[in-house]
């Protein structure tokens, strides 16, 4: 068997494995809030679904890449979208024991309102729709190039694949099948980075102090991703809809661990993308490693791809059933759960064939909604409903600067890639934060 028929035998086993293995949604409960036996997560499982629901496909790619064009400070620099965890798990800790608030969309709509609700939706609908795309077309990259039909074939099967069993049991699918897919992948980096140490041909001193710590090789990266982490969680219904499932205590503790783990899972995939940058290697980093070192070992990282995609894109059409289900209270029944999750995939599909950018649809989407830090960050604070759409639809314009290249250069302090995005950020930011209290203010 080639290459090619070993992964298609990985994707569709592991697929039918978890179809298999995953629980059967009977009640809203199950399907929407994950309760198994009338008992919510516990820490372990909960940390384990946070961390594996975010080291996705995209994610460990950018990290590899990142690891390739800028050495170890690449992986660190993304790994600093993972304080997002420690800032989502405070804060959802302080909404739902000081303000007895039992979802993000109850704390919007006491303190903003209905609209700013929805356009809170809109926001996060988007964000969804975005994950779908920007994972599987990973997954298609390890079957054909972009555009070939093998790529679009395996883009679909997987997609398809992976909704079989989501639609199976909702979140509780979601929840249960996190667990195996993190054990398998902690398993899998193990047994890459052991292969790479192994080899004999570098040496860890020489992968750690790989890359140069300034602007211009990754920095402007490292502080745009800190920046945009006490706003990007807010965003992800993925991270903010497992805050509310098990106690308060148990939800903080779980976050504040998937923080620290989270980013130490990056930085070491990120040691692949530091390998190849020794090696003088270029393009996909994690596949040139894998073709590097045979075919058992491309297949490894083909698989632990599949892994973190998969638990992505589960999560991805549960969040997004709940979002209309529950969040919107479109129709609360299962049902119509397992319907708008196919919506989500076949409308979420559409942009594998417009030949977008996965890193995009991170640091842009980021930028995007970086109005609604103040929203969240300072959630105690008494203001004007006006002061939401005024942070937010500014946080809109500075992403529509990122997206178009207008933002102005005199503005851009720092050289390098990503200066324009570390900026855009900071000038952002600082306006959104500004206008949010501007209303407070003339109301004083």
């Amino acid at each position: 068997m080639n290459v090619i028929n070993w992964q298609w035998l990985l994707i569709i086993s592991s697929s039918l494995l978890l179809f298999f293995l995953s629980p059967f949604a009977k009640t809203t409960d199950q399907f929407f809030k994950a309760v198994h036996k009338k008992k919510a997560p516990n820490t372990l499982v909960l940390t384990g679904s946070l961390i594996i629901s975010w080291i996705f496909a995209k994610s460990i790619t950018n990290a590899a890449n990142l690891g390739l064009s800028f050495g170890l400070v690449g992986g660190i620099a993304y790994a600093g979208y993972y304080l997002s965890f420690a800032v989502a798990g405070i804060i959802i800790y302080q909404l739902r024991t000081k303000g007895g608030f039992k979802s993000i969309h109850e704390f919007l709509i006491s303190k903003f309102g209905k609209k700013a609700m929805a356009i809170f939706s809109v926001l996060i609908a988007f964000r969804l729709f975005n994950e779908v795309w920007s994972n599987t077309i990973v997954i298609g990259s390890y079957f054909g190039t972009q555009g070939s039909s093998s790529y679009y074939l395996a883009i679909i099967i997987f997609t398809v694949l992976t909704l079989s069993y989501a639609i199976k049991g909702g979140l509780s699918s979601s929840i249960f099948t996190d667990v195996i897919q993190m054990v398998l992948f902690s398993i899998l980096l193990i047994i890459i980075l052991g292969t790479i140490f192994a080899s004999n041909t570098v040496t860890a001193t020489k992968l750690i102090s790989s890359g140069t710590w300034s602007f211009e090789l990754g920095l402007n990266l490292f502080f745009a991703a800190i920046i945009q982490s006490f706003s990007y969680p807010f965003h992800d219904p993925i991270l903010t809809d497992r805050g509310f499932i098990s106690s308060p205590k148990v939800t903080k503790r779980s976050f504040l661990w998937a923080s620290i783990l989270g980013a130490i899972c990056i930085v070491l995939f990120s040691l692949i993308g530091v390998y190849a940058k020794t090696k003088g290697m270029s393009g996909q980093a994690a596949v040139e490693v894998g073709k590097a070192f045979g075919v058992v070992i491309l297949l490894v990282i083909n698989f632990i791809m599949i892994t973190s995609a998969a638990s992505t894109l589960d999560s991805t059409f549960s969040s997004f059933s709940k979002l209309l289900a529950v969040d919107l209270g479109l129709g609360k029944s299962v049902s119509f759960g397992r319907i708008t999750m196919i919506i989500i995939a076949v409308l979420g599909t559409i942009p594998v064939f417009l030949n977008a950018e996965i890193l995009s649809a991170t640091t842009i989407s980021g930028t995007m909604v970086i109005g609604l830090t103040p929203v969240f960050i300072f959630w105690k604070v008494k203001v004007p409903k006006i002061s939401f759409y005024l942070s937010v639809f500014c946080g809109l314009v500075f992403g529509s600067f990122l997206i178009f290249e207008i933002f102005p250069a005199a503005l851009i302090f720092t050289k390098g890639k990503y200066a324009s995005l570390l900026w855009v950020n900071i000038w952002g930011i600082s306006s959104c934060i500004i206008l949010y209290f501007i209303p407070k203010w003339i109301k004083k």
